[in-house]
This record gives structure tokens, C-alpha cells and sequence, in this order.
């Protein structure tokens, strides 16, 4: 009948050792998708409803999330008896554990606001049981699993938070490299040339006017180094006789690239349009439209003058 059908075996007990953010925050999503949780914390005279020792709750359970600073590890090597067979998750401290490296790339502002539907997590260990379990648990909390390999790979995996937008390594670079060619060279040309051969100091148009040279400069050529690559894929799709082969390597990169460089071109274009509605209210421009308007109008009295005489 359907009550025999029905799971009625007790949910799994999982260990967090960590009370802070990261802690808190997996003990009550794993809560929510229907595990056992203890938490194990670090002070005994400070225990409470479900939070026990570092070592009772260890004992407790099969898989174990290590989830305390890296300034803290120590504490793992008092508690070796204690971790012998188990899962641990994030920790190589403890040798006789089934060591996994994993969840990495998850906030605890993520996991307390329930943003994990299809969000990819990383898992690396030398033990594929450990993984198969953590992996599992990963699952039922609606996320997605991606084996990295052998726990060689944790590095890696640790790395990986705290890259900021690796995308953009390469149009920026570019970027900044052709504004620093482009401002030395309006600089040198504009500026120090006028100072050394026509005594004329113009620096303060440092700042503005020359740079709303460098930014138009700029924006073309990213422009034009966003469609570019597609071009040169063409032809070699054409000259291969066959799309399916694999590009270079570099020009892989470059065609990963092409909507960072369109949107940096965009951003330069904006600026060269800000930076062109500044320069009319600066106040050299208007003391210059000022002084060409008086020299204009100053020869007319002095000949309506000599025509009445």
C-alpha cells in the first residue's frame, strides 16, 4: 500500500564545526532541506540548543563542514580520535579523514537568502565515496555538482572566490595599455613640445582636453578589436574548410572576450561625450572666446572715429 511506500527512515545527521555566518547560515538551509544538523562550537560554557563540543559533535556525525577560519585549524589536531573515518569537508589537517574540498564558491548571504537553484559548486577528494555523499547532500540543497578531481585541486578551488571579474583581465589591460601610449604621446606632442619650442604653457589642458583626445582614440580601437576577431575566424573557418575545428588558443581568448571590449568601448565613448560638454564652461575656453570676441570688436570704434573726422 502507499503508507509502505514512504520513506519513514530517520534523516541524516550532519556536523557543521563553525558558528559563525558561513555556519549558521549551511545548518539552516541543510535544516530546510530536511537534514539532522549539530553544530559544534568552540566554547562549552556557551552551549545551547542544538550546538554541543567540537568533539561530541564530531562524533555525531558521518559528514563533517569545517567552516572556521583558516587562522583556527588548529584545533583539528587535537581532535584526530575523534575525525578517524569520517567525511570532512574542508580540512587537510587530518589525515585519517576522507578529506573533501568543497563549497567554496557559497556565501552565507546566498544561503540565507535561498539563492541556490543551479548555482555550480566545486568538489575535489581522493576518496569518491566521500564525494558520492557530499555530493548528494549538495544536490538536495538544489545545487550544482562539478567534480574538479583529486583533493590536489583544493588550491585551485580556494582561488576561485577570490577571483574578481577574470573576464575583464583582457580588455582592460588593453584598454589601459593604449590610454597610457595614447596620453604620453598627446602629452609629449601637445604640451612638452610646445613648452620647449614655443615657450607656451598649456598644462592646464592636461586634464581634459587632452584626455578627451586619448578617449575617442581608444573607443575606436576597442571598437574595432571587438568585431575584428570575428573577421579573422571567418577566414579561418574558410581557409580550414570546416567550422569545427578548435581556434588558436589566443584567438579563443579574444573571441571570449569581444563583449567586454564592446562595453569598454562604450564606456570610453561616454566619457569622450561627458568630457565634451565639460569643456565649453571651463574657464579657459570662456576667456578665450571672451579675448577673441574683444579683439573682433576693438579696431571698429577707432575707424568709425577716423571716418566722421
Amino acid at each position: 500500500d502507499i503508507l509502505s511506500c514512504i520513506d519513514t527512515s530517520e534523516p541524516e545527521l550532519l556536523c557543521i564545526l563553525g558558528t559563525g555566518d558561513l555556519g549558521r547560515s549551511l545548518g539552516e538551509r541543510l535544516l530546510q532541506s530536511g537534514f539532522r544538523v549539530t553544530l559544534g562550537f568552540r566554547y562549552n560554557t556557551l552551549l545551547s540548543t542544538g550546538v554541543t563540543s567540537h568533539e561530541a559533535a564530531a562524533q555525531s556525525a558521518n559528514i563533517i563542514f569545517v567552516c572556521v577560519h583558516r587562522e583556527h585549524y588548529e584545533f583539528l589536531a587535537t581532535m584526530r580520535n575523534h575525525l578517524q573515518g569520517k567525511f570532512c569537508v574542508s580540512s587537510r589537517l587530518v589525515p585519517k579523514a576522507a578529506v573533501v574540498k568543497g563549497l567554496n564558491t557559497l556565501s552565507a548571504w546566498a544561503l540565507q537568502n535561498g539563492l541556490l537553484a543551479g548555482k555550480q559548486v566545486y568538489l575535489c577528494g581522493d576518496s569518491a565515496e566521500a564525494k558520492q555523499a557530499v555530493a548528494q547532500m549538495a544536490t538536495k540543497l538544489g545545487l550544482s555538482v562539478l567534480d574538479k578531481g583529486s583533493l590536489s585541486a583544493a588550491r585551485e578551488l580556494e582561488d576561485f572566490p577570490l577571483k574578481l571579474f577574470p573576464e575583464w583581465r583582457l580588455p582592460l589591460s588593453v584598454a589601459l595599455g593604449l590610454t597610457a601610449f595614447f596620453f604620453f604621446y598627446l602629452l609629449i606632442r601637445d604640451v612638452i613640445y610646445a613648452y620647449v619650442e614655443k615657450k607656451d604653457e598649456i598644462s592646464y589642458r592636461i586634464m581634459v582636453s587632452l584626455a578627451n583626445k586619448v578617449f575617442p582614440i581608444v573607443a575606436l580601437i576597442m571598437l574595432s578589436l571587438c568585431y575584428l576577431p570575428g573577421a579573422i575566424a571567418a577566414f579561418l573557418q574558410l581557409y580550414r574548410g570546416t567550422k569545427y575545428s578548435r581556434f588558436p588558443n589566443w584567438l579563443d581568448r579574444w573571441m571570449v572576450s569581444r563583449k567586454q571590449m564592446g562595453l569598454v568601448a562604450l564606456g570610453f565613448a561616454f566619457l569622450h561625450v561627458t568630457y565634451t560638454f565639460i569643456i565649453p564652461i571651463r574657464y579657459a575656453v570662456r576667456h578665450k572666446l571672451i579675448s577673441r570676441v574683444v579683439d573682433e570688436v576693438e579696431p571698429y570704434p577707432l575707424q568709425c572715429f577716423f571716418n566722421l573726422v
